[in-house]
C-alpha cells in the first residue's frame, strides 16, 4: 500500500471542505443538484479511488453532524463515486467527448443506490431541492418510484457532469503547473 504524504492529506482535506461547501450552499438555495462530489470527484482524479472514497466518507460525515442529517444516509452513493471516479479519472486524461459517458459511469451506480435509499427510507421527501421535482412528477401521475428514479437519474448526472467538467479542467491546470501531480 502506497503511504500517504503531506501533500495527499492536504489535498483530501481541501477536498472535503469543497464538499461541504458545496453541499451546504445547494442546501440553502435548493438548488436540484447537490453539489457535495466535486472534492470526491477531485480527489478520486488526483490520488486514485480510495482517497475518493475516503473523501466522500469523511464529507458526509462532518455534513451529516452538522447540517444535513441526510447526508448520512446518502453515504453509499458517495463511496460509489470516489470508487468510480478514481477508476475513470485517476491517471488519465479525458478527452471532451470522453467526459458525458465517463459522468454516466460515474453516476448511474449511484443513481440506483440514491434512488432505493430515498424510495425506501424518505419516501421521496428529502432536504434537496430534487424533492420539489420528485412531488410535482408525482401531483401529475407518474407513480413514485418512477418519479424519484427519473429525478435522481437526471440530478446525479448533472451533478456529477458539472464535477467532473470542473475537475477535469482543475486537474489540467494543476498539471500544467505542477509536474509531479
Amino acid at each position: 500500500m502506497k503511504k500517504f504524504k503531506t501533500r495527499h492529506l492536504t489535498i483530501i482535506a481541501l477536498a472535503i471542505a469543497l464538499n461541504y461547501v458545496g453541499s451546504n450552499i445547494a442546501l440553502v438555495l435548493r438548488f436540484p443538484i447537490y453539489l457535495d462530489s466535486i472534492g470526491t470527484i477531485l480527489a478520486g482524479a488526483l490520488l486514485g479511488p480510495l482517497a475518493g472514497a475516503l473523501t466522500a466518507t469523511a464529507s458526509s460525515v462532518l455534513s451529516g453532524i452538522t447540517t444535513d442529517l441526510f447526508a448520512l444516509y446518502y453515504l453509499p452513493d458517495g463511496l460509489l463515486t470516489g470508487l468510480l471516479a478514481g477508476c475513470f479519472l485517476y491517471q488519465h486524461q479525458r478527452s471532451k467527448r470522453e467526459i458525458p459517458l465517463v459522468a454516466i459511469g460515474v453516476a448511474l451506480p449511484g443513481t440506483v443506490v440514491s434512488s432505493l435509499i430515498t424510495y425506501f427510507l424518505f419516501h421521496g421527501i428529502t432536504s434537496s431541492g430534487s424533492s420539489m421535482i420528485v412531488q410535482l412528477l408525482s401531483g401529475l401521475g407518474l407513480n413514485q418510484f418512477a418519479s424519484i428514479t427519473l429525478v435522481q437519474a437526471g440530478t446525479d448526472y448533472l451533478d456529477r457532469l458539472l464535477a467532473i467538467v470542473i475537475v477535469t479542467q482543475v486537474c489540467y491546470h494543476l498539471k500544467k503547473q505542477i509536474a509531479t501531480l
